[in-house]
Order: structure tokens, then sequence, then C-alpha cells
């Protein structure tokens, strides 16, 4: 199967002029490789976005540039823009076809758990994607994870478990776990209802809250009187003196 193209050219916009580039519809590129040197380039963003949609970063392409013999490369990342999705920017990793190379690959889960599907556990997943090392024209776009054969609870599926190709190497620890299945979560306890001794407790708190609030305010209002009683009697003076 003859592999798919893409069309390049050497870029001399850099630094924050490849704005315009992106609103010319044409996305900034770099090739990179082993023995060779980094070339700054420029693709069209609407035929690289087809292209990486069909093979991601394990599928090689030929990178075509002017009269030169095409080169065999992988999209070894297409930066996007956090907010907008909007590509940015995009690497090309120029590989040897007899050596091998390394990329990372999802990991996907195929099948379904007995305990899952009763409700008696939850899927738990820390092993999203694994490194793996092949030559180039033999690297997986993904692998699979089998959870069909977990049954009991604290089962797991390890990467000893995980089927490869031929030639395919799995760069992490043999034991190291890739799906599980665990508990599900006990439901949050409820708060106990206070005991008789604390409501107690509580209440004679509040009545003698009640009666110093009481006392305070009867004190306020007889404070209160006396002074009425007060102004009255200097008024009575005002008024026989005034005679």
């Amino acid at each position: 199967m003859a592999r798919l193209k893409i069309i390049a050219q050497k870029r001399k916009i850099l630094g924050r002029k490849v704005k315009q580039l992106r609103r010319e519809g044409i996305l900034p590129a770099n090739l990179f490789g082993k023995k060779i040197k980094s070339q700054a380039l420029q693709v069209d963003r609407k035929e690289i976005l087809g292209v990486f949609g069909k093979i991601g970063e394990t599928g090689l392409i030929d990178l075509v540039m002017g009269k030169q013999k095409p080169r065999p490369v992988l999209i070894s990342n297409l930066q996007v823009h956090p907010v907008t999705d909007d590509p940015l920017h995009v690497d090309f990793h120029q590989v040897d076809l007899e050596e091998k190379t390394m990329v990372t690959v999802p990991v996907e889960l195929i099948g379904s758990s007995p305990l899952v599907e009763k409700d008696e556990g939850v899927l738990v997943q820390p092993l999203l994607e694994v490194t793996v090392e092949a030559l180039p024209q033999k690297l997986p776009d993904h692998l699979e994870a089998d959870v069909s054969v977990l049954t009991k609870l604290n089962d797991a599926v390890r990467i000893s478990d995980l089927k490869v190709a031929r030639g395919v190497e799995i760069k992490a620890e043999k034991n190291e776990i890739v799906v599980k299945v665990s508990a599900l979560r006990e439901e949050e306890e409820v708060a106990p209802a206070p005991s008789e001794e604390e409501t107690g407790a509580e209440e004679k708190v509040e009545g003698k809250e009640g009666e110093e609030i009481k006392e305070k305010k009867e004190e306020k209002e007889e404070k209160k009187e006396k002074e009425e009683k007060k102004e009255g009697k200097e008024k009575t003076k005002t008024q026989k003196s005034s005679k």
C-alpha cells in the first residue's frame, strides 16, 4: 500500500510573524531527525489535518520537498491552541526505515468486565498510553486491553498481558498495571443525629443565653426610664425659676 504524501516548502518566515501564515491557511512546520539538519518548513493546513486524522502520530508518510527524494517521516507533534483547538505548528520526524524508533501509543479498552456490568465494580485505568519500539513501518497506532477477563475485584490487566505484533516491544515494566477493577466507593456516611444528652445541653446553653439577653434588656429599659425622670425634674425646675 502506497504511503500518504504531504507537500512541504521551505519556510522563510520565522518567529511571531508566522501568525500571518496561519491566516493564509498555512501551518508552520519543522523537520528533524537523526543525522539530518533541522529545517523550517510550511505545509497546507487542510492537507496536514486530513492526513493526521487518518494515521495519527504512528503512520509513516512521505514528505515531498520540491524535486528532492520523498522523505519517510512521522508526525511527531501537532500543536493546537489550548482554547480554540486551532492547529499552531507541526513537527515531522524523519526516520530510517532500517532502524527501530520509539513512539507513544494509546491503550484502548475492549470487551466488558462482568463485575462492571453488574454494578459491583468500576474500571480504573492508570495507564492511558505506552511507549513502543519497532521499525517505522511496523509501529502500531494503538494497543488493546481486554477487560472481559476481569471477573474479580482487584483483577488487573498488566503490560505483560498486552498483545503486540512480532518485532514490537513495549518499553515499560511487565508487571505494571494498565487497567483494573476496583470496588465502588461506599456511600458517604450520614452524620448521626444528636443524642438526647447533647440536645439537652444545647437547650441549657440556649436558655442561659436567653436569660442573659432578657436581663440586659430590662437593665436598658430601667436605665432609660431613670433618664427620662431626671429630664422631667430638670424641666420643672427651669419652669419655676423663669416665673
